[in-house]
């Protein structure tokens, strides 16, 4: 049964990101995700005890005391990789993630310039929507190329503590692959749901107490994949545009608001920073965990409300939609308060 939804669009065959199967998925193709979170768990393990990364070294900006070895995300693009070529992915995903996956190694190790990493991040997006058969109306093209590099850097800023930014890979793209596999598209499903096994094998290290950290080769491509992988639903009549932008409200709300503040008091914005909500959060005392958990909570929260969306009629949707934005007030002019108590305290 199809999802309530835009209509299918007319898009290229080539376009797909998964090579579409005759006859749905084959009894091979549905151990991609199995195949995506054991080779996680394996190259994760092995990175940690070969002892090859390089060290995140607590700075004025971390939440971390002591150094932990960052770049960790390789083994989550590992295992993504492993099941694309499992599902026989096009080179529509797998070359701008690949791109992106190599400059943010680099800059994991050598801190390139923010001007690079920006081209790049709109240079990968630009590829995907090419390749992928988005709109040739320059407007849209320039609003999907805008948000899928948006959507790149809120992955970055939310992986700033323990835990979090894995986790919510998981329940994201476990979302993604739950809403492709009831509208009939079974490839597109298993694809997210080898993400989310990814993230989940990376996790189990990267959970508070963290052995290792993710980095930028793993936030920046999970990024990409999260609104690479929304726009392609749209552009197949999966989901509405909206879909992706509810299950990751999350991220959205937390960087956009922060970066707003950011601006308005003439902060540097490409400079690295402690004020996002999550971030205050610890500082004002909860631990990693508590914070991660609390996050994962409005993440499923969030997938469980645009999963509902789907189906419902337009009353019910403004509802869960005013429903969800009332919380993130809520959530957000507590944790200001406490913030502000916590400041006070600190400064007496």
């Amino acid at each position: 049964m199809a999802i309530n939804g835009p209509e299918r669009r007319t898009v290229p065959a080539w376009s797909y990101i998964i090579v579409p199967m005759e006859t749905g998925a084959s009894a091979s193709s549905v151990l991609a995700p199995l195949l995506a979170g054991i080779v996680s768990v394996v190259v994760t393990k092995v990175l940690i005890r070969t002892r090859i990364l390089p060290l995140d070294t607590p700075n004025e900006r971390s939440l971390h005391a002591v150094p932990v070895p960052r770049t960790g995300g390789i083994g989550i693009i590992i295992g993504f990789v492993a099941a694309a070529w499992w599902l026989h992915a096009s080179l529509a995903l797998l070359v701008p993630a690949g791109l992106l996956a190599i400059a943010s190694y680099l800059d994991d190790r050598h801190a390139l310039p923010a001007s690079i990493r920006l081209v790049v991040h709109l240079l990968a997006a630009g590829i995907f929507l090419l390749l992928n058969g988005a709109p040739i109306n320059a407007a849209i093209f320039v609003f999907l190329l805008l948000g899928i590099g948006w959507m790149t850097n809120s992955f970055n800023f939310m992986d700033g503590s323990d835990g979090l930014a894995g986790g919510m890979a998981v329940i994201g793209f476990s979302t993604y692959g739950l809403a492709s596999w009831m509208n009939g598209t079974s490839e597109l499903g298993l694809l997210a749901w080898s993400i989310a096994a990814a993230a989940a094998g990376f996790l189990i290290f990267n959970f508070y107490p963290a052995k290792i950290f993710m980095g930028d080769v793993g936030s920046i491509p999970l990024g990409f994949l999260a609104g690479s992988f929304g726009i392609t639903g749209w552009l197949h009549g999966l989901w509405p545009l909206w879909f992706p932008l509810v299950v990751f409200a999350p991220f959205i709300v937390d960087t956009s608001i922060t970066l707003v503040r950011r601006l308005l008091r003439g902060e540097r914005i490409w400079e690295a920073h402690r004020k996002h909500y999550y971030q205050r959060l610890i500082l004002a005392g909860w631990s990693h965990r508590k914070a991660a958990v609390a996050e994962y909570a409005f993440m499923l929260m969030c997938a469980a409300a645009a999963m509902l969306c789907l189906r419902a009629s337009p009353i019910v949707r403004l509802l869960a939609i005013a429903t969800l934005a009332g919380a993130f007030t809520v959530a957000m002019r507590a944790i200001d308060l406490r913030w502000r108590q916590f400041s006070a305290s600190a400064h007496d």
